[in-house]
């Protein structure tokens, strides 16, 4: 039998597959779970040592290993701890789950409570920042964990990111600052969306418009990836448009459970559920251009 792992990834898309490689490259030994064979097939490629399920990753993993969950949602990631061949019936106490999706803070709770009850720890990590920044190292990481946790598992966290943010030691504050993040990130990408189709549909040319927006008081990260690949006509996914509807309407309902009213927020929301309706879902959310020219 081959020797335990410290690390199991389970979910080797995009940002999984990207944090997978970085630890590999940086010499870590790490196994691997997707459902998906392409890419299990690519995470292997990357360095990752493939099992056949969740619970075979975890049950590799040495006494106080990591599982890293990064699944799309909630779901996804109840499937991965908790059902058929799910990870945790094989953990141990003193191992750690990792969660790294974009989840409610009421999932978090949850996932948290339950593990503990079996000894094992939980990081609450939601990411951001793309597959190319999880790839090098510059995503950023909103850690929530009790300190012990946090000192057993600085290795790791530095391995994974040069932009470690230590939110708080509350189960859900990880997923709590990601939500606000990513409506913000949502209202900006849905402005800068409308103004593009604006400056078009107004005969001015969309690049050199962008270029001033990026030197002026307009300019948003997101809005300038997202719309300089919009003109280019590249909408290959990188980060699907059912991602941020999901991400927006959970931060909406997180703001409902504390009585504030995210007005903005309720805009993106709802641009974001339209986007849906209609067919995008898809597609990179850079179509968030093309679906306001139609407006």
């Amino acid at each position: 039998m081959k020797p335990s792992i410290p690390v199991a990834i389970v979910g080797a898309g995009n940002m999984g597959g990207g944090m997978l490689s970085r630890l590999c490259r940086l010499g870590w030994a790490v196994g691997v779970y997707d459902s998906d064979a392409k890419a299990l097939l690519h995470a292997v490629s990357l360095g990752g040592r493939a099992f056949r399920s969740a619970c075979e990753a975890a049950q590799q993993l040495t006494d106080t290993g990591v599982l890293m969950v990064v699944v799309v949602d909630a779901a996804q990631t109840e499937a991965v701890l908790w059902g058929d061949g799910g990870a945790a019936q094989a953990m141990k106490p003193g191992q750690t789950v990792m969660l790294c999706p974009t989840l409610g803070p009421a999932t978090v709770e949850d996932q948290a409570q339950r593990l503990a009850q079996r000894g094992i720890d939980c990081i609450d990590a939601p990411m951001s920042g793309g597959p190319l920044r999880a790839q090098d190292g510059s995503m950023s990481l909103m850690v929530a964990c009790t300190e012990p946790v946090w000192e057993r598992h600085q290795a790791l966290l530095q391995a994974l990111s040069q932009q470690v943010f230590r939110v708080g030691t509350r189960a859900g504050d990880g997923a709590r600052t990601k939500l606000v993040n990513n409506l913000l990130a949502a209202v900006n990408l849905v402005g800068a969306a409308e103004a593009m189709a604006l400056a078009e549909r107004c005969g001015l040319d969309p690049a050199k418009t962008l270029s001033v927006i990026e030197a002026s008081s307009g300019q948003s990260w997101i809005g300038s990836d997202r719309m300089r690949r919009a003109l280019a006509g590249d909408l290959a996914p990188r980060a699907h448009v059912s991602l941020l509807a999901k991400d927006t309407a959970l931060a909406v309902q997180a703001a409902d459970e504390v009585a504030f009213d995210p007005i903005l927020g309720r805009l993106a929301r709802d641009v974001f559920a339209q986007a849906l309706a209609q067919g995008w879902a898809g597609l990179d959310d850079a179509a968030l251009l093309p679906f306001m020219r139609q407006r």
